[in-house]
């Protein structure tokens, strides 16, 4: 028994330690009452871990507002036929977003077209 004991405690440090690094930040900081639609120029599609994003310059009145677009890790969107080539600097795109609750110029991906006018791979 005195010699499990090492093994035991090992275990169970593991899945105490294990748990903090499972753990996923909230949605909460989205608003998913509100939506905006978003039509820009990609400056850049980052396909990153955990999550990859769209930062969107968007003409509006008083010049240009860039736009951080949150999204799925790459596995997720490769498997709703996204690809790190979907979207490009330069290309146009009109994207819909559940926006930040604090009003900042970010939000979480919900659909949109790409410069083909065609959906974005899993657009909905």
């Amino acid at each position: 028994m005195i010699r499990r004991r090492p093994t035991v405690l090992f275990v169970l440090l593991s899945f105490g330690l294990a748990a903090p690094a499972a753990a996923h930040h909230s949605g909460a900081m989205f608003d998913p009452t509100k939506s905006l639609v978003l039509k820009g120029t990609v400056r850049e599609f980052q396909w990153t871990s955990p999550h990859c994003f769209v930062q969107l310059m968007e003409t509006t009145p008083t010049g240009l507002s860039e736009w951080s677009v949150e999204m799925g890790a790459p596995i997720q969107l490769t498997r709703l036929g996204w690809k790190k080539t979907t979207l490009k600097p330069g290309d146009k795109a009109t994207i819909t977003v559940h926006p930040l609750r604090d009003g900042g110029r970010g939000g979480v991906f919900v659909s949109g077209l790409g410069p083909d006018g065609q959906r974005l791979g899993g657009s909905r």
